[in-house]
């Protein structure tokens, strides 16, 4: 009876460590996400919304109409039209947004896109989205990216995820009021784009033609045939006080940290483009954005580059044909935002009290674990 009793008690001492071990493990990567800003203050990244299959359709509003910009030749419709025509739906836990890929036009009639933009405005936040396909082609311009409440571009525009045509690079740029420039800087992957054969560091969009500031990207696997055939992947934009910076993943190079819900951007390696703090203040030049998905045909940069491509014919022509747009989609796993919780008292005596809560919580774990055994060997 004696020994059925202990071995009852060895089992459940070693489910109590079993489970202490796993929840310790828990507490270790959640230690390991701890950053620190250029200020020493210590925070983590914890979720504050989760865009997915869901509820994505409820929290984003359907912009209708022309595209604000030039040679566009487009119109963006309605929520209703949208799901009547198969350009919005959920598949398989998937958001899909795509552009009419079926309907044959005359010469100079739009093709039907969609464009949504959140009903949330954020201002700073970690921006996580998980793409299996992003749209491209000839006289296909898509973007993920945010924009600023009030007159632009005096609050801002963050272009993340951004091209045209067949590219297989993708460009991050930035568009905002005066005053805003880029800093030169090593620690990013990516390359200013030149206006003019020179770099261009100003970040006015109401200069050089609206271009704004931007980087281009030069892993082929971040925009175009070669980012989907490889099954996607992953896009961050981190935005705080020490500035604005974008991260790119293909899909077999998403770090563990971000499948497991707790991003530590510190790890992630350079960026591919940063906007810093000291020429370009991102709280105040960057005001009340709402998240942006779009795919426009032809329009300012698709149309006005159309015959520097290998494209066939015209934009004009090229917009006829339904099946030239098969791959103007949009299909989204989901979209993550982030936003800082700061720690209180990090440091104390030299020693960081995340190494020590993570001992703390494990002993306190194995004490728990062997009380409970020893009251059940002794009443048992």
């Amino acid at each position: 009876m004696l020994e059925s009793r202990t071995r009852g008690a060895l089992l459940c001492l070693g489910l109590l460590s079993l489970g202490g071990s796993l929840r310790a493990k828990s507490l270790s990567r959640r230690i390991n996400s701890i950053e620190t800003s250029n200020n020493g203050s210590t925070f983590v990244w914890t979720i504050e919304d989760t865009y997915s299959s869901e509820n994505f359709f409820q929290l984003f509003n359907f912009f209708t109409g022309s595209d604000p910009t030039q040679y566009v030749a487009l119109f963006y419709t309605d929520a209703t039209t949208a799901f009547a025509d198969g350009l919005a739906y959920v598949d398989g836990g998937v958001v899909v947004m795509k552009g009419d890929n079926t309907t044959q036009l005359a010469q100079g009639q739009f093709r039907n896109s969609v464009r949504v933009s959140s009903q949330k405005q954020y201002n700073t936040g970690l921006f996580i989205l998980d793409v299996l396909r992003a749209p491209w082609g000839c006289g296909v311009w898509p973007a993920w990216w945010t924009l600023g409440g009030g007159i632009w571009p005096s609050t801002g525009e963050i272009d993340i995820i951004e091209g045209v045509h067949d590219n297989e690079h993708n460009q991050v740029t930035w568009h905002t009021g005066p005053n805003c420039t880029m800093t030169p800087t090593n620690n990013m992957t990516g390359s200013i784009v030149d206006i003019n054969g020179q770099p261009n560091y100003d970040c006015n969009g109401s200069d050089n033609d609206n271009s704004g500031c931007g980087v281009t990207e030069w892993s082929r696997a971040s925009y175009g045939p070669t980012f989907d055939a490889q099954g996607g992947g992953v896009f961050a934009m981190k935005w705080d006080e020490d500035g604005i910076a974008v991260w790119s993943f293909y899909r077999a190079a998403v770090p563990q940290d971000v499948v497991d819900g707790q991003p530590t951007p510190s790890t992630w390696g350079d960026p591919v483009a940063v906007l810093l703090p000291g020429g370009c203040d991102p709280i105040t030049n960057f005001v009340n954005h709402s998240i942006i998905f779009d795919i426009t045909f032809c329009g300012d940069w698709a149309g006005n580059t159309y015959n520097f491509t290998n494209c066939p014919g015209t934009c004009p022509e090229q917009l006829m044909n339904g099946s030239n747009f098969v791959n103007a989609s949009w299909n989204i796993n989901s979209l993550q935002v982030y936003r800082k919780q700061t720690l209180q008292g990090v440091i104390s005596n030299g020693a960081h009290p995340d190494h020590i809560l993570f001992r703390f919580h494990a002993w306190l774990q194995y004490l728990l674990a062997v009380i409970l055994a020893t009251v059940i060997v002794h009443y048992y």
